[in-house]
């Protein structure tokens, strides 16, 4: 059985974050990116935007702005691992 969208981003993001420096974050666009074959990968941003959420309120990431924690998805944001 093939992973969902859901699944594929979410082991997207903590592949992404893992391959980063200590502290580091990603964009939404790069998980799109990560699972997304070709140049459409802003079609897959909606469902990427779920699959965070779904991570959020588990508690696996937090997202942040310009430095500034972020209690939910709202606007531009990047991803990090939960503290």
């Amino acid at each position: 059985m093939e992973a969902s969208v859901d699944d594929k981003a979410q082991e997207a993001v903590l592949a992404l974050l893992a391959a980063r420096f200590p502290g580091g974050s990603v964009c939404p666009s790069e998980v799109a990116r990560a699972i997304t074959e070709g140049p459409n990968w802003r079609s897959t941003m909606p469902m990427v935007h779920a699959a965070i959420d779904g991570m959020l309120a588990k508690n696996l990431v937090q997202l942040s702005w310009k430095g500034e924690t972020l209690p939910l998805r709202k606007g531009p944001y990047r991803i990090s691992t939960a503290i």
